[in-house]
């Protein structure tokens, strides 16, 4: 197997606003987040959050550490959540067994670790999407289906943006130190997501959108409400989303999305709210 990462530094928005939009990818955009028996992955300066993804196929995939965390194992001192986008798949820690179908999730508590993942069928490999925060104490481990969510169902057909809301690996279901991740569908006929545009200048966010259609695509919108910008992004792709930026989709087609936060709190009525003709 193969253990592969880089490092995002976080940008000043006065920065982002010159950026052209190979540097606005360069410094957001992950293309890279599956590919057969590695594990990849983006360490991020915004609230140190780490993106990536597995894929195991012929091998049994391990969690291995990374240099920028100086520790022997990668869960010493964070917290790890996971969705499986793919086939069926398991994942071991400490020995303990959690088999994983499709849009399940697994949280798993800091600690000295060892985390393994694999597929049931290497014609139908699972992947594992995963985000992983800062932790300061351990939490139990626990799977997560949609049938323990905390659903919200909002929008509606007529103005494009009729979805579920599911909220999986968050404060109202399970504990955990800071992160909080969920899954966001979107029904056919819809497009649009998270409007009214918002931001959380206690939290970051990272999207990972999925469930794209064979040639359509998904234009990501983010930067300060008042200097927008845009990034088109192909399905099993994730975007960066600074604490100052917002964060909206809109695409040629529904889809799914997998949202993930970190920072210094759980609470969501910290939101400064936008108005659709208050954008530029």
């Amino acid at each position: 197997m193969k253990t592969n990462y880089e490092i995002r530094y976080a940008s000043h928005p006065e920065d982002a606003k010159k950026y052209d939009t190979a540097r606005l990818r360069k410094e957001h955009l992950i293309e890279k987040i599956f590919s057969v028996d590695e594990v990849n992955m983006v360490y991020t300066l915004y609230d140190r959050l780490v993106v990536g993804g597995a894929m195991p196929l012929n091998q049994v995939l391990k969690l291995e550490t990374i240099d920028p965390l100086k520790s022997e194992f990668f869960l010493s001192r964070r917290e790890f959540g996971t969705f499986n986008v793919g086939g069926a798949g398991t994942i071991t820690v400490d020995g303990i067994v959690y088999e994983l179908g499709y849009k399940e999730a697994l949280y798993i508590g800091a600690g000295d670790r060892i985390v393994t993942f694999e597929s049931n069928d290497a014609a139908n490999p699972a992947k594992f999407y995963f985000n992983s925060a800062p932790a300061h104490k351990t939490f139990p481990d626990r799977k997560i289906t949609k049938t323990d969510a905390v659903v919200a169902e909002m929008g509606s057909l007529e103005g494009a943006n009729h979805r579920n809301i599911n909220k999986m690996l968050v404060c109202q279901v399970l504990e955990t130190c800071q992160l909080q991740m969920g899954m966001t569908e979107l029904a056919p006929g819809s497009v649009w997501n998270t409007m009214p545009a918002h931001t959380h200048s206690r939290r970051m966010e990272a999207y990972f959108y999925f469930e794209v259609p064979e040639g359509q695509a998904v234009c990501h919108f983010m930067g300060e409400p008042t200097e927008t910008r845009h990034i088109w992004m192909k399905g099993d792709e994730a975007v960066i989303s600074p604490e100052w930026s917002i964060h909206s989709a809109a695409a040629t087609s529904n889809y799914t999305f997998i949202w993930g936060m970190a920072g210094e709190n759980l609470d969501y009525s910290d939101q400064n709210f936008y108005k659709h003709t208050e954008l530029r």
